[in-house]
């Protein structure tokens, strides 16, 4: 018989079942079993732990939940996780010796005290990979029902003496550890952190929700993979039969009922009371919506309510007196109140705009208006200005209004209905518009309606950390601001634009949402593919590249340390060393600005500063190759097929700084300079077109430009604004069969590029 039967509930997760199994099978303390109680075994996650078994002979799949899990159980002990659930290091020797030096079975000791039940220490570590929450007992009763079931361990002969068994239905947990505590076992704790639970962000709604609200409160906190309070993941809809509200309510009611035929002493029977009813009025609080979920959870109070129990306070005693009305408009109050208090300290401007966006907020939605936006209102750009043009083309029906800000409006093209942001206007078609398209977030006074559709387009393929992966680096996240605000705004989210599956995958766990993934490419990037050569011609001409010049774009990122750019790159040197043959294309950011090699450099024509353009696409076009340090711009251009000279002089600072995804010298889309030496060196030398550039080139875009082949935009207008199916979508063409536009200056055929 093995010390401990551990069973793991697997729901179809597959993709996280390692994380729980690996961590235990790698103890090393290794009498146990590992039984994988699998709901649906013909899953893949039923196969995985299948092949789990064929490997390692303590694995052991039933079918069924936890209650088939301990049926099959042998150990003298048995502790409950859930997919996704890990096991520290050394866990389980620290328990076995907790429970031996404690007296527990097994210790030989003449006064042997077999301890029934023993918490864990635990923590919880946050969906967005923060500094994990450790869960100890100094200041908890180790008694308290709420207390999770998964970072417990109970012995099995106390479980068998007392007959307990999960109960069935939801919230099936609370019951549980409320039929364990009237057992009335003897409890211990292990202060050491020995169960980790990483927390998955919940959302409730659908992909066109006007909100989507987790279920906060002591018990009812958002899991792994079931809620802590039963079987499946917890949601935030009605609470009525045969919901999250009323599976709570049939195991309150299952508790205090066994309790009531037992003479608890009145500090526990109150203790326990006090305990079941704060999960029930936390969810009653939280989505206050059902009338009769309310007045049974009343009937329950007033029928178990033990002698002398105070309501202690206000949400209690109205439920107590079944005051439905009053309890709904509690939490209303309070917001009323908090709404005054920030009205009262706006201009009277911005009060104005309020009282006006809540009158146009009243009126319907119109469905054929879409509104664009891009960076913050500074123009007609990137993926929503590809997205505008193809929907006048496609959805001629809709009305599509492109945002800026006023300084903008001049630049405008002359036949786009352009809105400045904080006119009354803007606030009008921000409450009315069906669609709405922004590759940044729109600001955090705008309300997400329901029926109304967002599409996040982004703005190029992450290289650096993103959303909630930026809070383990220091500057970037005080940047930032509120994490909290931030994700809020990313709730209002129901579709967001891929170019690849790498950003996909960053997508989904910087900004864990309820948002669909569209993999289509980027918009923007069409123009790669259905410029002509006459076109590119045309775009150096304009911009003054001569016809007998290699013309290298030349596009450094933004730094968020400080950084001498003059001094860690000499620009007028760099321009005269390449010689005659090449020229320079500077899209630079702000600090570049009155460098003076940079005069030198224009002023003798070596370099064309670019950085005012508000079309990058036609930079690009017009260019034969492109430097850059780690600009997303890389990804971009990588659909081009022509050279990319990676400049990674500060790259150690920059990663430790501000965090990436992959190692991009590892990885590059071409050679890399460490050093400006160096990039001159294999500029001049003829390094950045030879065949190990193309060839890890190929890799790069074979990674990188996975969706992109000139049909995004029209993917995502068929899609979001005519409704089509995915199926009736245009069919992606394979990289191998895409055609660039072709660069000007270097000659060479238009053919599928490899």
């Amino acid at each position: 018989m093995p010390r401990f039967s551990i069973i793991v509930t697997v729901h179809d997760v597959a993709g996280r079942l390692p994380t729980t199994l690996d961590p235990v099978l790698a103890q090393s303390f290794a009498d146990f079993e590992l039984i994988a109680a699998c709901a649906a075994p013909d899953s893949p996650a039923g196969a995985l732990v299948a092949e789990y078994a064929e490997r390692d002979p303590r694995v052991v799949r039933v079918t069924g939940a936890r209650e088939a899990g301990l049926r099959a159980a042998t150990g003298t002990y048995v502790l409950f996780l859930d997919a996704g659930d890990v096991l520290t290091p050394g866990a389980l020797a620290g328990i076995d010796a907790r429970l031996r030096a404690f007296g527990g079975a097994g210790s030989g000791s003449e006064d042997e005290v077999e301890i029934d039940i023993l918490r864990l220490g635990h923590e919880r570590v946050p969906w967005w990979e923060g500094e994990p929450v450790p869960e100890l007992f100094e200041d908890r009763d180790p008694t308290d029902v709420r207390l999770p079931v998964w970072a417990t361990v109970y012995r099995r002969a106390f479980l068998r003496d007392h007959g307990l068994a999960f109960p069935e239905g939801r919230c099936a947990d609370l019951g549980w550890a409320g039929l364990v505590a009237l057992a009335d076992g003897e409890t211990a704790v292990l202060d050491t952190v020995c169960v980790r639970r990483p927390e998955r962000r919940q959302i409730g709604g659908g992909p066109t929700a006007g909100t989507r609200t987790g279920l906060p409160g002591t018990g009812l906190r958002p899991q792994a993979d079931a809620g802590p309070l039963g079987a499946g993941p917890l949601g935030a809809g009605p609470l009525g039969a045969g919901s999250l509200g009323a599976g709570l309510l049939d195991q309150v009611e299952l508790v205090l009922d066994r309790a009531a035929g037992q003479e608890l002493p009145e500090d526990r029977a109150r203790a326990l009371f006090t305990q079941l009813f704060a999960e029930v009025l936390d969810l009653a609080a939280t989505a206050p919506r059902d009338r009769a979920f309310f007045r049974r959870a009343g009937r329950l109070y007033r029928r178990f309510r033990p002698a002398g129990h105070r309501a202690t306070t206000v949400r209690a005693r109205l439920l107590r007196r079944g005051a439905y009305t009053a309890f709904r408009a509690l939490p209303a109050l309070g917001r009323q109140a908090a709404r005054a208090r920030a009205y009262a300290g706006r201009s009277a401007l911005r009060r104005r705009r309020a009282l006006l966006y809540a009158w146009y907020l009243r009126r319907p939605l119109d469905e054929n208006l879409a509104v664009f936006a891009a960076y913050w209102g500074r123009g007609y750009a990137c993926n929503p200005a590809a997205i505008h043009r193809k929907a006048r083309e496609l959805a001629p029906h809709i009305r599509s209004v492109f945002l800026v800000k006023e300084k903008e409006l001049p630049h405008m093209p002359g036949d786009v209905e352009s809105v400045v942001i904080g006119s009354r206007r803007y606030w009008e078609v921000m409450a009315r518009a069906k669609y709405t398209f922004n590759n940044v977030n729109f600001e955090h006074s705008v309300v997400k309606r329901p029926g109304s559709v967002h599409v996040q387009t982004h703005h190029g393929t992450p290289l650096k950390r993103m959303g909630v992966d930026q809070i383990e680096y220091r500057a970037v996240a005080a940047a930032t601001g509120s994490f909290g605000k931030l994700m809020r705004r990313v709730d209002r989210w129901d579709f967001s634009l891929s170019s690849n599956a790498h950003s996909t995958e960053v997508w989904s766990g910087a900004y864990p949402s309820a948002f669909t993934h569209l993999e289509y490419g980027y918009p923007r990037n069409d123009r790669f593919y259905t410029a002509a050569p006459g076109e590119v011609a045309a775009i150096r001409e304009r911009l003054g590249i001569p016809e007998d010049k290699v013309a290298l774009l030349y596009a450094p990122t933004y730094r968020d340390y400080p950084r001498d750019v003059s001094a860690q790159f000499d620009l007028a040197r760099f321009c005269a060393e390449l010689g005659d043959e090449f020229v320079v294309l500077l899209r630079a950011h702000y600090f570049l600005d009155g460098d003076a090699g940079l005069r030198r450099a224009v002023a003798d024509g070596r370099l064309i500063d670019v950085t005012s353009l508000r079309d990058t696409e036609d930079v690009c076009l017009a260019s034969d190759a492109l430097i850059t340090d780690y600009s997303s711009i890389m990804f971009d251009y990588a659909n081009l097929d022509r050279p990319i000279v990676t400049y990674a002089d500060d790259w150690d600072v920059y990663r430790d700084t501000r965090g990436v995804y992959f190692d991009l010298l590892a990885e590059p889309p071409g050679h890399v300079a460490r050093t400006q030496d160096e990039l001159i060196r294999v500029l001049t030398s003829g390094e950045w077109a030879d065949g190990r550039s193309a060839a890890l080139r190929s890799a790069f875009r074979a990674r990188f430009c996975e969706f992109d082949d000139g049909q995004a935009a029209e993917r995502v207008v068929r899609r979001v604004l005519l409704g089509q199916p995915e199926e009736e979508l245009p069919a992606p063409i394979p990289l191998r069969e895409r055609l660039p536009a072709p660069a000007a200056a270097v000659a060479r055929p238009r053919t599928p590029a490899h």
